[in-house]
């Protein structure tokens, strides 16, 4: 048997780069950017080129469970149908609710939009693009008629000024920050980045604006005021292609530029700077993501971003325009086919008796949703009052995910039918539902996706099916069959459904509507198989250069944006503002990465930074515990002190969950305030109160076997090669430390182990031998243990013959002859600290230089500002 390689798409964020996925003969997968995909001509991230890793089997969800128990594919669709009917009889279409996720392909997105919206006769049903997009569609809409992203990837590489706005590029979006780094050395691209936080992002900024969080619109006002004043409005293109600049500008001006600098915190002298930049420079970009959408006031800052565009005419130009990037591989598929619970499929609108007459009859569907269903906060609203009655979860874990997760949780335990597809059955949602459905994988199955780009991409299956898993789309068509629906949902492929939703996005448009797919209606399937990367409509690279809009007199709109401040308020009980977001090598809630050992190596457990100023003040050490509460929920996390986190405010990650950490769910902490326009919650600010957390003891423990229970104050678990790896602290010390270890890591009573103690110190190291291999060890002390954790990690699995050998185990550090990585800084590589500091010692002196000696950083690059920061740290002693 010879190497098999196949052309798909990277399952995470929404840059969409092409994947080249070669199954070898001996059953491996190997894995490399495809040079010919235009989203990423052959780059991929640390958490894309470790995709292999990912493909185990160990904890897959194989086979249907009904109430837990093991079940065949048709007595648990028959139950899902037949409850799905006995609940819309009873109590109506409305008793009924489907939450979806952009890691669905568009085709499963398709199959779900109609039975619900066509058959059902309901339109509640959201998608967990409610929680990172809904405010940029909303802004789209009010500004161009459609929910239409203007530009291309291209525009980065020949724009003259790049302004990111609430976006760390460098980790959440690595290969576009790449081709940005790329165009800022090969042309003086200017970029500018505005977050509160100074995330590896700023490293290439020639400007940041750590303005207070909230005040986007307050700032964004004062750019259109600054536009205005300096005559750089294009009068021409503003009077012949748009309506509504006096009152956006009247609106903007109630804010003087003093109480822009007020509102923002920023000095008048950086406002000026940046005003200055951006009026004078041409060839402009915007940027944004979460940190603007992720707001009560998401909609107001799109818009108040895309005013500023559109009053100059930098809009569908090369290198101009507002630009949204997708958090999801597939979050703009699942818009096309209307996805959100206020759409209709194919960009039409929900609201539009035309457009529903038209979708219904190309169905030809029993009845048609008509007005908008429950959106993602209403809806788990709706089950914890027993609203809704039964639920249909896809591919996304709300407990989690959704703001005041407690309650979301309780929501799904009161309600009478919760029903999950999922490819594992280990997580948090899946513990609730009473039927779990097996879902095909990234590798598996077998569709499209579109990207923030409006780039169409196959997913093509690289596997086969493992054991009973089916795709998303063939178990919502086999449920619509058994509701009676069969001819409606009678696709054999997922191509016929493609070509059904191609044709309907043709369907009476003649121009009028954005999406229109109508050069890909009539694909055979084997052209279907082979379609190549594509944007729409029928691949332009660009709209609105013309000046037309969809909106029904074709203009753009300016929208007036009045800064309302921030929704939240801190107080007493609740003094900091807590930022949320994600890492550089973590996935949402890692049911996937988290199965990656080497992008668990870099940050491995959840943790709050904090500004020096506020450590002090709450009495917190670097690497101390701390608990961080607000009115809905606590966590448990790490502490790192840095002075890149603004005062007053906090930062955690959103990635943990009970599966990982015993008290890691930020979204728990999150209140369940929403943008009134949107949707969408304000998941980036949220009071909270830090303190100290008072533990005994602090552990560090690998093992080969996971830990099967973990009952201390905080844990936190990450899967490595050769095992696990857990940090460990509890309030009160065991009767027996070996004994405790043992039943901890699973070391039976005859394996041989060595120990030592201090009792005065609470100390405590443990190895457990298993013939000559470390199969275990732990090391406790009262204040975070001193163990190389790379190190250690290594020395699972690795021989240990003699007894002097497994007593320097215990030491939990390298010894003179050994060597020690350090902490991992390259994940694509897993190259470590002392490597770097190798490469320095032996004369590198740049980033470059040491991407040449190690290869650190020449993958997807997102660690090049920590090995520059590590450079520099090496650097300043030796001025000194």
């Amino acid at each position: 048997m010879s190497s098999v390689t196949t052309r798909t798409t990277c399952p995470y964020c929404g840059v969409g780069c092409g994947v080249l996925a070669t199954r070898r003969p001996d059953g491996g997968i190997e894995i490399a950017g495809d040079p010919e995909h235009p989203a990423n001509l052959g780059r991929l991230c640390s958490k894309g080129a470790a995709l292999a890793e990912t493909l185990s089997l160990d904890d897959r969800l194989l086979e249907p469970r009904v109430n837990g128990r093991s079940a065949s594919w048709d007595t648990a669709l028959d139950h899902v149908a037949a409850r799905l009917f006995e609940t819309i009889a009873k109590h109506g279409p409305e008793s009924v609710a489907f939450y979806v996720s952009g890691q669905l392909l568009t085709e499963d997105y398709y199959v779900a939009n109609k039975l619900m919206k066509g058959y059902v006769g309901t339109s509640n049903i959201d998608t967990n693009s409610r929680l990172c997009m809904a405010s940029s569609v909303a802004g789209h809409k009010r500004a161009f008629g459609s929910d239409t992203v203007p530009g291309c990837y291209e525009d980065l590489e020949v724009a003259d000024l790049v302004v990111l706005v609430g976006s760390n590029l460098a980790w959440c979006h690595p290969v576009l920050f790449q081709r940005l780094e790329a165009a800022r050395e090969k042309r003086g691209t200017k970029v500018v980045v505005i977050d509160p936080r100074r995330t590896t992002t700023c490293e290439i900024a020639d400007m940041h604006l750590a303005l207070a969080p909230g005040s986007d619109v307050a700032l964004f006002n004062g750019l259109l005021m600054a536009i205005a004043g300096a005559n750089a409005t294009d009068r021409a293109y503003v009077n012949a292609h748009t309506t509504g600049f006096k009152a956006a500008l009247d609106e903007a001006m109630r804010l003087p530029l003093s109480a822009v600098a007020r509102a923002t915190t920023l000095s008048l002298q950086a406002l000026h700077d940046f005003y200055d930049l951006f009026v004078t420079t041409e060839r402009v970009v915007t940027v944004y993501s979460q940190g603007v959408n992720q707001s009560t006031a998401g909609t107001d800052k799109v818009n108040a971003i895309i005013n500023c565009h559109l009053a100059t005419g930098r809009i569908g130009k090369p290198g101009m325009g507002p630009f949204s990037v997708t958090g999801q591989p597939n979050a703009m598929g699942g818009r096309e086919v209307g996805g959100l619970a206020n759409m209709l499929a194919a960009h039409m609108e929900l609201g539009d008796p035309a457009h529903r007459r038209i979708v219904q009859d190309f169905w030809g569907s029993p009845r048609i949703a008509d007005k908008m269903g429950l959106r993602a906060v209403d809806m788990f609203r709706a089950v914890g009052e027993g609203r809704v009655k039964a639920i249909w979860i896809m591919a996304t874990n709300p407990v989690d995910s959704m703001p005041e997760a407690d309650s979301v949780r309780a929501a799904l335990k009161s309600c009478p039918f919760v029903v999950v597809s999922d490819v594992t059955p280990h997580t948090d949602t899946a513990a609730l539902a009473h039927v779990l459905l097996p879902s095909l994988a990234w590798g598996e199955k077998s569709g499209t996706v579109t990207n923030s780009e409006r780039r169409i991409s196959r997913q093509r299956a690289v596997l086969p099916a493992p054991g009973n898993a089916r795709a998303d789309w063939w178990q919502l068509a086999e449920v619509a069959r058994r509701m009676g629906f069969d001819d409606a949902f009678a696709w054999e492929t997922p191509a016929e459904i493609f070509a059904e939703h191609a044709s309907l996005t043709a369907l009476a448009n003649g121009g009028t509507r954005d999406l229109d797919l109508s050069d890909v209606a009539g694909l055979s399937p084997e052209a279907y198989d082979a379609l190549t990367p594509r944007q729409w409509p029928m691949q332009r690279q660009r709209l609105f250069a013309d000046g037309r809009y969809f909106t029904p007199d074709r203009k753009g709109r300016l929208v007036p944006t009045p800064f309302r401040g921030v929704a939240v308020a801190t107080s007493t009980a609740f003094p900091l503002l807590l930022n949320t977001g994600r890492i550089r090598d973590q996935w949402h809630t890692m049911t996937r990465t988290g199965k990656a050992p080497r992008l668990t190596n870099h940050i491995s457990e959840p943790f709050v930074e904090v500004h020096p100023e506020d450590a002090q003040k709450y009495g917190l050490a670097p690497a101390c515990l701390a608990e961080v509460r607000s009115k809905h929920g606590r966590a448990v996390l790490r502490v790192v002190v840095t002075e890149r986190q603004r005062p007053g405010s906090v930062f955690a990650p959103i990635h943990w969950t009970d599966q990982q950490a015993s008290s890691g769910r930020i979204a728990a902490l999150i209140a369940d305030h929403v943008d009134p326009v949107s949707g969408q919650p304000e998941l980036k600010a949220a009071p909270v109160a830090i303190a100290s957390l008072p533990v005994t003891w602090h552990g560090f423990a690998v093992s080969q076997n996971k830990p099967a229970s973990l009952a201390t104050a905080y844990w936190a678990m990450a899967q490595t090669r050769g095992g696990w790896r857990v940090e460990l602290a509890d309030v009160s010390e065991p009767a027996d430390w070996e004994t405790y270890a043992r039943q901890l890591l699973g070391v039976a009573a005859d394996v041989d182990v060595v120990t030592c103690s201090d009792a005065a110190n609470l100390g405590f190291r443990f190895a457990a031998f298993e013939g000559d291999q470390l199969s275990a060890a732990m090391f406790v002390g009262r204040r975070p243990v001193s163990v190389s954790r790379s190190w250690a990690v290594e020395k699972l699995s690795i021989g240990f013959p003699d007894s002097r050998a497994r007593l320097a185990v215990l030491a939990g550090l390298a010894g003179a002859a050994e060597r020690d990585r350090g902490a991992i800084i390259c994940a694509c590589f897993e190259v470590g600290r002392n490597d770097i500091i190798d490469a320095l010692r032996d004369g590198c002196r740049t980033v470059a230089d040491v991407g040449a000696c190690s290869k650190a950083g020449t993958n997807c690059g997102s660690c090049r500002a920590e090995i520059g920061r590590l450079i520099d740290a090496v650097r300043i002693p030796q001025a000194v």
